[in-house]
């Protein structure tokens, strides 16, 4: 599923335009960038929390010639998902088992 799927199913669903849908899925990403970049989380009940990890620098190795390189510390986006949407997912239907 790409961003146009999703703006189908909002439209689908809440009734609006796909001008409308496109304009909240960029609002809600710009929102939780600016949230991570301040260095704050972003939790929706129910779904899950975005935040960012602090990934320490390291040694590596370069694939073609096998030197080592030093990778520089970073932060990186992380999503955890919260008990709702991750029972949703893992949710068996037991009524189509026998």
């Amino acid at each position: 599923m790409n961003k146009a799927d999703v703006i189908d199913v909002i439209v689908n669903d809440v009734r609006i335009t796909k001008t409308q849908a496109d304009a909240m899925i960029n609002a809600f990403k710009s929102a939780v960038i600016s949230t991570l970049r301040k260095g704050e989380t972003v939790t929706i009940v129910g779904f899950g929390t975005f935040m960012i990890s602090n990934r320490a620098a390291r040694n590596g190795r370069n694939p073609q010639t096998g030197a080592t390189i030093k990778v520089k510390a970073t932060k990186v986006p992380r999503f955890k998902a919260g008990k709702d949407f991750t029972e949703k997912i893992n949710k068996i239907n037991y009524s189509n088992s026998k």
